[in-house]
């Protein structure tokens, strides 16, 4: 009797993304450079936006440098603006969240015809403001918050989801938030920011019921405090220890990558492909009932 053969099990297929195509906002620095160095590296098609072009194509320029060693199917011809064959692995768009809606649209169309269809958003372009109390915060501030972290996301999303659904093919949209978004804010001094990611992860699971008879997954990921370039000079301050033994259970604070890589990774990947509207809390247990609350004022 002849044996059956079978395929070797993987076990996390999302380390293998080839064809996939990824747009990521506020691509320019931070954790949207780093997811797109990352899903390249998976093997996405990366579209990398963000107002800073020049970044962007620094960027891009390094992925565009990587060596890549994907399957046929990753190195389909989809067709650029200009009607050539795209061929890079990353490509830069110039988009401002905080633009109106129609320079928003051309945008999305621009980065959708790069490659001819877009598989996910990730919604990553953020603004955290200064340090205010409510009752010291201006108008101004608030209305860059609001139309940077929430109506921003909406419209880009709104965009790039009716050509996913024009072209029946489905998608995942992966919204960045925070911890602070949650039901138990740790953060002082930051009244627009709290507001606009708890705004967005209700976002999150309203789209997720609407778009669902689409094919369109839509999830939020809320990271905690990371050692990232970012935040290399906090984590060199000697109180910040204080803070990881005092408020986060697991005492340490994490790296992004492979942290929040890896769910954005499983979240592209079809194997997620029943995942829809749950808020990803990565924050090492900080936001558990019982642990303290720190002041930033």
């Amino acid at each position: 009797m002849a044996i059956q053969q079978h395929s070797p099990l993987k076990l996390e297929p999302w380390n293998d993304l080839n064809g996939k195509v990824v747009m990521v906002t506020g691509a320019s620095s931070g954790l949207g450079r780093e997811f797109c160095l990352d899903l390249a590296r998976a093997g996405c098609k990366i579209i990398a936006a963000a107002r800073r072009t020049s970044r962007l194509q620094s960027l891009c320029d390094e992925i565009n440098e990587l060596d890549f060693s994907v399957s046929s199917s990753a190195l389909a011809s989809p067709i650029s603006p200009t009607g050539a064959v795209e061929s890079r692995p990353a490509v830069a768009v110039e988009l401002d969240v905080c633009g109106h809606g129609k320079s928003i649209e051309e945008s999305v169309t621009k980065a959708w015809d790069y490659f001819g269809f877009i598989d996910t958003l990730v919604n990553n372009a953020g603004l955290r403001g200064s340090v205010k109390s409510p009752l010291e915060l201006s108008e101004k501030e608030w209305d860059d918050t609001m139309d940077t972290n929430l109506k921003g996301q909406w419209l880009v999303s709104k965009y790039v989801c009716i050509l996913m659904n024009k072209a029946n093919r489905g998608g995942s949209i992966i919204n960045i938030s925070s911890i602070s978004g949650l039901n138990r804010p740790l953060e002082m001094g930051a009244v627009a920011y709290i507001t606009s990611k708890a705004a967005l992860n209700t976002f999150t699971k309203v789209m997720a019921m609407e778009l669902g008879a689409h094919k369109i997954r839509v999830n939020s990921i809320c990271p905690g405090l990371f050692k990232s370039e970012i935040t290399k000079d906090l984590m060199k301050k000697d109180w910040i220890k204080n803070v990881a033994r005092r408020m986060v259970p697991l005492r340490t604070f994490g790296t992004s990558n492979p942290a929040l890589t890896t769910i954005v990774r499983y979240l592209v990947h079809d194997s997620s492909k029943y995942v829809s509207g749950n808020i990803f809390i990565v924050d090492a247990g900080s936001t558990l009932p019982g642990v303290p609350i720190f002041s930033s004022l």
